[in-house]
């Protein structure tokens, strides 16, 4: 049965991942384009730093933008969302039947649900996406760890949260169990929140349109793939699970 979910999350997490490429390509590529236009056009969007080396990636590209906003994209996306598809269906083969008796099919929407919030929501909310051409060059580096590095606190505070709010629960009820887990994990992450340095690399005369168009374009693409792989692999699950109880019978 392992292997028969771990087959089905891959192939729910394609699905998932076409749609949110098509998601991307229609409402967050334009903005992409638009922020590298600025650049060309001699009005840079990088916050620029005098002791910085000048950035030359994108006089030397490797890639042709044509192809990084088609094959790239959908390459990049697909994989990610097959993935996620993965470790979603190993986190449904352990949390099914330990969440009480719920169908297979809302036991995935919980878990996608709760991954989106702790994996992209809230590191999110502390370090939103930028488009491609905001930013200095030599802060990438820190830039990537520093976000990555919130990913994983609130991971493992998401982590924590469900294991103790489970034990919660036992004692005082389920839904006051899930409000002390959510509870916890917010404080966690609120401090670590505050702890962590703020990253604000956008200069003042980068068009807001543009940023918000970008921004909101990145939470569009990850929550068509985040709700597309709950729902397809939800509905995946429940007939396996299904077809496992007839055949038993």
């Amino acid at each position: 049965m392992m292997k028969t979910l771990l087959v089905r999350g891959m192939l729910a997490g394609l699905i998932a991942g076409v749609l949110a490429f098509g998601f991307a390509y229609a409402f967050g590529e334009p903005s992409v384009n638009a922020a590298i236009g600025l650049e060309d056009s001699g009005g840079h969007a990088h916050s620029h730093d005098a002791s910085a080396p000048a950035d030359t990636s994108h006089e030397e590209e490797l890639v042709p933008r044509d192809v990084q906003s088609t094959l790239g994209l959908l390459t990049g996306v697909l994989v990610y969302g097959v993935a996620i598809g993965g470790l979603l269906s190993l986190a449904f083969a352990f949390a099914q039947g330990r969440l009480g008796s719920l169908r297979p099919r809302v036991t995935a929407l919980l878990l996608t649900a709760g991954a989106f919030t702790v994996v992209f929501l809230v590191p999110f909310l502390k370090y939103p996406a930028n488009p491609p051409a905001v930013g200095r060059p030599g802060t990438i580096g820190s830039r990537t760890e520093l976000y990555f590095g919130f990913v994983a606190v609130s991971l493992l505070a998401g982590i924590l949260a469900t294991v103790f709010g489970r034990k919660l629960a036992d004692r005082l009820g389920a839904w006051n169990g899930f409000l002390l887990a959510a509870a916890g994990y917010l404080v966690v992450i609120g401090v670590v929140a505050w702890l962590m340095p703020v990253v604000d690399e956008v200069p003042d005369t980068f068009p807001a349109s543009t940023l918000w168009s970008f921004r909101t374009a990145s939470v569009g693409t990850q929550v068509t793939l985040w709700l597309a792989l709950g729902l397809a692999f939800g509905a995946f699950a429940e007939k396996a699970l299904h077809r496992r109880t007839a055949v038993a019978a």
